[in-house]
């Protein structure tokens, strides 16, 4: 249900109801009709409603939910109403089979074809709590029932009960499945428009940006040259422009993918390469880094490139997230499938468990200068080279990115 908005899903729940509320009462209207004049008629027997219980109040009683219900769907609440429905017509009727049968030697008989329609009709309104609520209520009125009249006539209409619910449960697991699979389709349609529209946007501004940049960058070279008493300005000026530059290049890489050019590369030498060029960056920010069993691991092949960039934004987000320094630990090892085991671990913020699946989305980030698009550049760079990435995280505690990179890649077979 998380792919359809609130509105939605009052409007969904206001269309069941209504009709419930119609079937309810032209249901509850015929089956009375039918039962307590047409077939007397026909067998000859009394006609008109059994003496003892609420007459005519019953009626009222249960036209007066009627009222109630409109009120709670012009209030924008039509998801009590199947509640209120079930509640009243549950205490109403018990009620008057009570005055009917209780301390009479008569024989108990009770039940109407409204009672499967609120079992029947479960499904429809996909919540499975409402569902055991209904199924739940009416067994346990036959068994008090059965109870406090000593009749054992109450054990047809429960094992009916049984009989429908587990129908009805079935239908319900089915629609369940259902918006399972158009959730998902919905939430697949939006990544795609989220990609093509990533894609627009790299192929728009990308050119734009990078040639202005290079330009800026040299004469703010230049100027902290001419005036070196501000070099501590123009060193954040240009580490600005860097950035912008980083940006520009990931939408460089989403507007034009290029096909990987695999070799046998040391992954060692790729992390520590990384590594040098953000270790000035980190000691600003009071972070360290600790590796640990790199130079045992085998040769793999992969685009170094490509894989130098990934590794870039992984171990960048990582120090963005620690604000207050820490340690950032990467570690490595070998992984079934031949192939390579290689986390990254670090001491920031974390990530909540309902956003961690979110990460690597178009434009989804959680800093406020954050553009969303270094995760999902190397989502793109893993899936390329036929490799894993997971997280792993703990709000206040930190983050584990894990990559699982295959030794040898698959050849493709020639058709």
């Amino acid at each position: 249900m998380k792919g359809f908005n609130q509105v939605t899903l009052i409007k969904e729940e206001t269309k069941a109801v209504t009709v419930f509320i119609w079937l309810f009462y032209i249901i509850l209207t015929l089956y009375d009709l039918f039962y307590y004049y047409l077939l007397p008629l026909n067998t000859g027997g009394t006609t008109g409603l059994p003496n003892g219980g609420l007459g005519w109040g019953y009626y009222l009683a249960i036209i007066l939910l009627l009222p109630l219900a409109v009120y709670l769907i012009r209030t924008k609440r039509p998801f009590q109403v199947k509640y209120l429905f079930f509640a009243g017509f549950f205490l109403i009727d018990f009620s008057n089979s009570m005055l009917i049968y209780l301390g009479e030697s008569k024989e108990f008989q009770s039940g109407s074809a409204v009672e499967l329609l609120f079992i029947i009709f479960a499904p429809i309104f996909v919540n499975k709590r409402y569902f055991w609520i209904v199924t739940g209520g009416m067994i346990a009125k036959y068994l008090l029932a059965g109870l406090l009249l000593s009749s054992q006539k109450v054990m047809v209409p429960i094992v009916l009960m049984v009989i429908f619910s587990s129908v009805s449960y079935v239908l319900l697991n089915r629609f369940y499945s259902y918006i399972h699979s158009l959730t998902h389709v919905f939430q697949e349609l939006r990544q795609t428009e989220k990609l093509a529209a990533v894609g627009q946007m790299a192929s728009a501004v990308g050119h734009e940006v990078r040639n202005p940049l290079a330009a800026l960058r040299g004469f703010t070279q230049l100027q902290m040259e001419k005036h070196p008493e501000d070099r501590d300005r123009y060193k954040i000026m240009i580490e600005e422009i860097d950035r912008i530059n980083l940006i520009a290049d990931d939408l460089m890489i989403l507007s034009k993918p290029r096909l990987p050019m695999f070799k046998r590369v040391e992954l060692n030498s790729v992390i520590q390469y990384v590594l040098s060029i953000i270790k000035e960056q980190a000691a600003n920010q009071n972070i360290r880094f600790e590796t640990e069993n790199l130079k045992s691991l085998p040769k793999v092949q992969c685009d170094e490139h490509m894989l130098k960039q990934a590794f870039i934004n992984l171990i960048k987000n990582a120090m963005e997230s620690m604000t207050e320094g820490g340690t950032i630990l990467i570690t490595a090892k070998m992984a079934e499938n031949d192939s390579v085991l290689i986390s990254i671990k670090d001491e920031g913020c974390g990530i909540g468990t309902e956003n961690i699946d979110q990460v690597s989305d178009p434009f989804y980030t959680t800093k406020p200068d954050g553009t969303g698009l270094g995760l999902m550049v190397t989502k793109q760079i893993m899936v390329e080279h036929k490799a894993g990435i997971t997280f792993e995280s703990e709000v206040g505690k930190g983050t584990i990115v894990n990559l699982t990179i295959p030794i040898e890649q698959p050849r493709i077979k020639e058709s």
